[in-house]
């Protein structure tokens, strides 16, 4: 029964995580009824290791007695993140010098590209995005270079959803974008022209992280009619992308976002 008996075999380390891994789901506060049903953990348990985390500072309770995460644990889970993007700042600096065009890094999130970071260049270009927004995978280079190193049933998965169309020159039909992809994975970058913002092009090149696998994009963006000439900056592009890959080692790309943000 839910809530009723502690899982059998169980560490008291798993027992815990369990309970964290609830406000994984959803920051909402929680009762200890609630956390107790959701963990599939006694009663009794549950109590014991709430308060521990409580007293230690991993949750905390709100006016109501409802529990949350404590600010211990959201500055420890900050650190990882701070770390990752502190190697990153500069090297982002270094590509802006390098190029003298508006440069950034972005994640993936679900079926969205999320700016981590950007560095402005001084022309004018439009601009479509800002740190810590989002714009879809399939409309963006940096969007589009990390969709195709994705798995393939993840691109799949983005495929078959109904494709916003940004611009009337947005690439929504599938049967291209997996054409497109493909050439992307072959080439190693994306580019884009007039897709999310009239007036702009991009250029984005992978990250990766460890056995290959794909963990950010590092693009430029430049005006529309700079387009036939973007290619000139993959030098810069995957020579910083190759520092940020050997600097960051280990460490999740996805720690260097620096909160999670809500549409």
């Amino acid at each position: 029964m839910a809530g009723g008996v502690s899982r059998p075999g169980e560490t008291v380390t798993q027992r815990i995580l369990s309970i964290l891994a609830v406000f994984e789901k959803s920051l909402a506060p929680r009762s200890l009824t609630e956390i107790a049903h959701e963990t599939d953990l006694a009663p009794s348990t549950t109590h014991r290791l709430v308060a521990e985390l409580e007293e230690w500072g991993a949750l905390q309770r709100d006016a109501h007695g409802r529990y949350q995460v404590g600010i211990r644990l959201w500055e420890l889970g900050q650190h990882a993140g701070r770390q990752v993007r502190e190697i990153a700042r500069p090297l982002l600096q270094d590509l802006y010098t390098l190029t003298n065009e508006t440069v950034h890094i972005a994640i993936r999130e679900r079926n969205e590209v999320l700016y981590i970071d950007r560095v402005y260049g001084t022309r004018r270009v439009p601009q479509a995005s800002r740190v810590g927004g989002r714009l879809p995978l399939h409309a963006t280079a940096v969007g589009k270079v990390i969709l195709a190193h994705e798995d393939e049933w993840l691109r799949e998965a983005v495929l078959a959803q109904p494709l916003e169309s940004r611009t009337p020159n947005t690439h929504v039909d599938p049967d291209a974008l997996r054409a497109e992809l493909a050439g992307i994975r072959e080439r190693g970058y994306a580019m884009t022209v007039d897709e999310v913002r009239i007036g702009a092009s991009s250029i984005a090149v992978p990250v990766f992280q460890r056995e290959g696998t794909i963990g950010a994009a590092l693009g430029l963006v430049a005006r529309a009619e700079d387009l036939d000439t973007l290619e000139r900056h993959l030098p810069a592009l995957r020579g910083i992308a190759r520092r940020i890959e050997s600097s960051v080692g280990g460490f999740p790309m996805r720690t260097l976002a620096p909160e999670r943000r809500r549409k």
